[in-house]
């Protein structure tokens, strides 16, 4: 019979099996999503690196989070692996890119904890289903500052979090433009919001805190945060 010393160097050498099989299904789906136009053509490594770190600066994984515009699955998918008790939401509004997403949950084994929805955010963020229900919200280039916060602020419970991947700071200072202006502190407060912290791990992100429930008449139609930002 196997003692507690062995079991324990087995459970461990099972582990790591699991995460080695689980980095090669998602690199697998990942290259399918590279394949089908939905990401990029940069190193996939780089791209599952950088989805990890949303998680750095939010200490503890959050119960449910959702990840706006997911399109190819980054940061989403990753996310859901690397917090494997969260429940997730991966909300986009193209009909192939939510079939993909739905297809690549169920190759990860994650469907049961991983919903795919086919929306706009200034729709899906008036729904009783999906309004302040989430503990964070994850966006990697969705739009503009304003566009990304007034469409993710309405899923979050009060306390609730909107991560952001951040380009370089010296790449604002080049622009002639501080680093606080893309996110100003009046424009935020409109939606509840207000900042909470930055981060390298090693590529930028900004997170914010819901401090209050974001207002209702936010997000407005579809089309009109981008059209007339917030600031």
């Amino acid at each position: 019979p196997l003692g507690g010393w062995s079991s324990v160097r087995l459970e461990h050498a099972a582990g790591r099996v699991a995460r080695m099989r689980a980095a090669h299904d998602l690199d697998t789906v990942l290259e399918r999503s590279r394949s089908l136009g939905f990401l990029g053509s940069g190193s996939l490594r780089v791209q599952v690196d950088h989805a990890r770190g949303f998680a750095a600066g939010l200490g503890s994984p959050p119960r449910r989070f959702l990840d706006l515009g997911s399109g190819g699955g980054v940061p989403g998918l990753v996310l859901a692996l690397h917090w494997p008790d969260s429940e997730a939401v991966l909300l986009d509004a193209a009909e192939r890119r939510c079939a993909f997403l739905t297809e690549a949950a169920a190759a990860l084994g994650c469907a049961d904890r991983v919903a795919i929805v086919r929306a706009r955010a200034e729709d899906a963020g008036h729904t009783a289903e999906l309004r302040g229900r989430f503990d964070a919200v994850v966006a990697r280039g969705f739009g503009p500052p304003s566009v990304t916060a007034e469409c993710g602020a309405p899923f979050l419970v009060v306390g609730g979090r909107l991560v952001v991947s951040e380009p370089p700071e010296d790449q604002h200072e080049g622009e002639g433009r501080e680093v606080g202006s893309r996110w100003p502190d009046a424009g935020l407060a409109l939606l509840g919001l207000a900042v909470d912290r930055s981060w390298t791990q090693p590529y930028h992100y900004r997170s914010f805190v819901l401090e209050r429930p974001c207002p209702a008449t936010y997000p407005r139609r579809v089309g009109v945060p981008s059209k007339r930002p917030l600031f």
